[in-house]
């Protein structure tokens, strides 16, 4: 059980390592955008509140087919084990509460230098 639950960590510390990488690299492409965007006058809170919505649609969808296959595997498991539930409900969300807190917390670093970019210097990038 130990094992198992050092493996859950580790493929979370992965998920938000991916996501944070992913997350980064499309706000450094999209640096001149938003450069514009800061010059035009859009303020701090709406541009990290664009970066997150981007990395939590990516997130949602990743939940959407987990969640199904998840049970699934959960159901053929129970059949295979002796006194095994199928799934539980108490876990499944508790896993997705943590996904969504790990998600946050890797998508918020990019945001946040998403919103420090100096318009000037993004512009002069391009």
């Amino acid at each position: 059980m130990g094992l198992t639950g050092l493996f859950g960590l580790l493929v979370v510390a992965l998920a938000a390592v991916g996501l944070y990488g992913v997350t980064a690299y499309s706000v450094e492409r999209r640096t001149g955008e938003i450069g514009v965007r800061i010059a035009l006058g859009a303020d701090r809170f709406s541009v990290v509140k664009m970066v997150l919505r981007g990395a939590f649609v990516q997130i949602l969808i990743g939940l959407a087919i987990g969640i199904p296959v998840s049970i699934a595997c959960a159901r053929l498991i129970a059949l295979q084990l002796y006194e095994v539930k199928g799934w539980d409900s108490l876990m499944l969300g508790g896993s997705v509460a943590a996904l969504l807190l790990c998600a946050l917390a890797a998508s918020l670093v990019p945001a946040r230098r998403a919103a420090m970019i100096n318009p000037v210097q993004a512009l002069k990038a391009e």
